[in-house]
Protein backbone atom coordinates (compact mmCIF):
# COMPACT_ATOMS: atom_id res chain seq x y z
CA UNK A 1 0.00 0.00 0.00
CA UNK A 2 1.11 3.60 -0.78
CA UNK A 3 -0.04 6.85 -0.19
CA UNK A 4 1.55 10.49 -1.41
CA UNK A 5 1.77 12.83 1.68
CA UNK A 6 -0.73 15.04 0.23
CA UNK A 7 -3.44 12.19 0.17
CA UNK A 8 -2.78 11.61 4.24
CA UNK A 9 -5.15 13.30 6.10
CA UNK A 10 -4.17 15.74 8.60
CA UNK A 11 -4.94 15.02 12.59
CA UNK A 12 -2.73 18.38 13.80
CA UNK A 13 -2.27 21.00 12.18
CA UNK A 14 -0.65 24.19 13.80
CA UNK A 15 1.58 27.00 12.98
CA UNK A 16 4.38 25.15 14.22
CA UNK A 17 3.50 21.42 13.84
CA UNK A 18 1.34 19.19 11.35
CA UNK A 19 0.48 15.61 11.69
CA UNK A 20 -0.80 13.31 8.97
CA UNK A 21 -2.34 10.48 10.33
CA UNK A 22 -2.88 7.29 7.60
CA UNK A 23 -5.08 4.85 9.60
CA UNK A 24 -5.52 0.87 8.67
CA UNK A 25 -1.58 1.42 6.56
CA UNK A 26 -0.05 -2.33 8.19
CA UNK A 27 0.18 -4.52 10.65
CA UNK A 28 2.56 -5.00 13.61
CA UNK A 29 2.01 -8.36 15.12
CA UNK A 30 1.20 -7.81 18.45
CA UNK A 31 -0.08 -4.37 18.28
CA UNK A 32 -2.76 -4.42 15.76
CA UNK A 33 -2.85 -2.32 12.54
CA UNK A 34 -0.01 0.34 11.82
CA UNK A 35 -0.77 4.20 10.43
CA UNK A 36 1.65 5.72 8.17
CA UNK A 37 2.15 9.59 9.47
CA UNK A 38 3.66 12.85 8.10
CA UNK A 39 5.23 14.68 10.49
CA UNK A 40 5.99 18.52 9.93
CA UNK A 41 8.13 20.59 12.62
CA UNK A 42 9.77 23.82 12.63
CA UNK A 43 12.82 24.81 14.28
CA UNK A 44 13.14 24.25 18.31
CA UNK A 45 9.57 22.60 18.39
CA UNK A 46 9.37 20.27 21.60
CA UNK A 47 6.63 17.96 21.86
CA UNK A 48 7.86 17.04 25.50
CA UNK A 49 5.23 19.52 27.42
CA UNK A 50 2.52 18.01 24.87
CA UNK A 51 3.20 14.42 26.71
CA UNK A 52 2.57 15.82 29.95
CA UNK A 53 -0.39 13.44 31.25
CA UNK A 54 0.78 10.69 29.79
CA UNK A 55 2.56 7.11 31.17
CA UNK A 56 5.54 8.44 32.65
CA UNK A 57 4.92 12.16 30.94
CA UNK A 58 6.38 10.39 27.77
CA UNK A 59 5.32 8.59 24.61
CA UNK A 60 4.67 4.93 25.14
CA UNK A 61 4.03 4.13 21.30
CA UNK A 62 7.00 3.17 19.02
CA UNK A 63 7.31 4.33 15.85
CA UNK A 64 9.53 3.24 12.84
CA UNK A 65 10.38 6.13 10.94
CA UNK A 66 12.75 8.18 8.07
CA UNK A 67 13.87 11.72 8.45
CA UNK A 68 13.42 13.52 5.00
CA UNK A 69 14.78 16.84 5.98
CA UNK A 70 15.94 18.48 8.93
CA UNK A 71 17.14 16.91 12.56
CA UNK A 72 15.42 16.02 15.41
CA UNK A 73 16.31 14.50 18.86
CA UNK A 74 14.94 11.71 20.81
CA UNK A 75 14.96 11.61 24.44
CA UNK A 76 14.40 8.12 26.26
CA UNK A 77 13.06 7.44 29.56
CA UNK A 78 16.59 6.36 30.46
CA UNK A 79 18.37 9.47 29.73
CA UNK A 80 19.80 8.59 26.65
CA UNK A 81 19.23 11.09 24.05
CA UNK A 82 20.12 10.20 20.36
CA UNK A 83 20.29 12.86 17.06
CA UNK A 84 18.21 11.56 13.56
CA UNK A 85 19.28 13.74 10.50
CA UNK A 86 18.09 13.80 6.76
CA UNK A 87 18.07 10.76 5.31
CA UNK A 88 18.06 8.47 8.45
CA UNK A 89 15.92 5.78 9.40
CA UNK A 90 14.78 5.49 12.68
CA UNK A 91 12.94 2.97 15.57
CA UNK A 92 11.84 4.90 18.83
CA UNK A 93 10.44 2.59 21.55
CA UNK A 94 8.20 3.34 24.41
CA UNK A 95 9.08 5.54 26.60
CA UNK A 96 10.50 9.09 25.04
CA UNK A 97 10.01 12.41 23.58
CA UNK A 98 11.09 14.26 20.36
CA UNK A 99 12.24 17.85 19.68
CA UNK A 100 13.11 19.63 16.41
CA UNK A 101 16.70 20.63 16.04
CA UNK A 102 15.86 22.56 12.80
CA UNK A 103 12.54 22.52 10.43
CA UNK A 104 11.90 18.86 10.19
CA UNK A 105 9.83 16.46 7.84
CA UNK A 106 9.45 12.89 8.40
CA UNK A 107 7.88 9.78 8.13
CA UNK A 108 6.50 7.79 10.72
CA UNK A 109 4.77 3.80 10.71
CA UNK A 110 3.25 3.44 14.76
CA UNK A 111 0.35 1.26 15.72
CA UNK A 112 -2.59 3.01 14.88
CA UNK A 113 -4.78 2.82 18.19
CA UNK A 114 -1.92 3.61 20.58
CA UNK A 115 -0.42 6.64 18.50
CA UNK A 116 -3.73 8.10 17.53
CA UNK A 117 -4.68 8.35 21.69
CA UNK A 118 -1.01 9.97 22.41
CA UNK A 119 -2.07 12.36 18.83
CA UNK A 120 -5.75 12.73 20.93
CA UNK A 121 -3.61 13.87 24.12
CA UNK A 122 -1.72 16.11 21.96
CA UNK A 123 -4.53 17.88 20.64
CA UNK A 124 -6.49 18.40 24.06
CA UNK A 125 -3.08 19.72 25.61
CA UNK A 126 -3.21 22.32 22.56
CA UNK A 127 -6.79 23.60 23.07
CA UNK A 128 -6.14 23.77 26.67
CA UNK A 129 -3.11 26.55 25.40
CA UNK A 130 -5.96 28.22 23.42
Amino acid sequence: MKRNKHDVPVKVDTPDAVARQQMDFGDTSGYGELSGEYFTLGAGTDLTPLLKGLEADLCQCPHWGYVLEGSLTASYSDGREEDTETGELFYWPPGHTVWANDDAEFVMFSPQEEHAAVLDHVLEKLSEDV
